[in-house]
């Protein structure tokens, strides 16, 4: 009586733990799949002669990036934004002469430790912010970013205007080591993948 219940105990015991590695691995990857960039607002508009971009991202940050930025290791994040209509006519070719058909905007993500702040620097303005949540949101917003000039354009050719926006952390302005870290690495791979964007009332 006494073997039997013991064998009782030992198979539960199994079965607990197995229950237990099942919820941690379950947990582990519902954090994962929350980790990352996802676009919330984009826009394109065409306005005064100017075509300006306006974003705004959901950053999650995974634990090693977390943990990587408490010791003092900034966070470059590149917004690209790239022309991706009108591209090949001749329309195109007089385009190409003074405008590159992409831009992009730098976001650096800093840690103080003993003042437990943080920083986001885009160009020469910085801003602090006193938690990571309010940092984070902050990174990739933008509004009335001016990627080009179209004040020669006629309201119909500027509608005909297409492009897309891509937010994603910059490894290679990481420092030496943590770029090797990083190669092949998921936790490091943050990027939102390209968005198309179109001018207001464009199809």
């Amino acid at each position: 009586m006494t073997a039997s219940t013991t064998r009782c105990w030992k198979k539960l015991k199994q079965q607990l733990l197995l229950l237990a590695s099942l919820l941690l691995l379950a947990q582990a990857g519902l954090c994962h799949a929350a980790d990352g960039i996802v676009a919330q607002r984009l826009q394109l508009e065409a306005q005064d002669g100017a075509l300006s971009v306006a974003s705004r991202y959901r950053i999650t940050l995974p634990a090693q990036l977390q943990q990587a930025l408490q010791q003092g290791v900034p966070l470059t994040f590149r917004l690209t934004f790239e022309l991706t209509r009108p591209r090949s006519s001749a329309y195109w070719q007089q385009l190409s002469r003074w405008f590159e058909p992409t831009a992009s905007l730098s976001f650096k993500l800093s840690h103080y430790g003993l003042t437990g702040r943080y920083r986001v620097t885009i160009g020469g303005l910085s801003k602090n912010y006193t938690s990571l949540d309010e940092a984070l949101a902050a990174v990739g917003s933008i509004a009335g970013w001016k990627v080009m000039d179209i004040a020669d354009w006629s309201p119909a050719e500027q509608q005909q205007l297409r492009g897309r926006l891509r937010l994603a952390l910059d490894l290679g302005q990481l420092p030496r080591p943590f770029q090797l870290n990083a190669l092949g690495a998921d936790d490091w791979a943050m990027d939102s993948g390209w968005n198309g964007i179109a001018p207001s009332g464009g199809n």
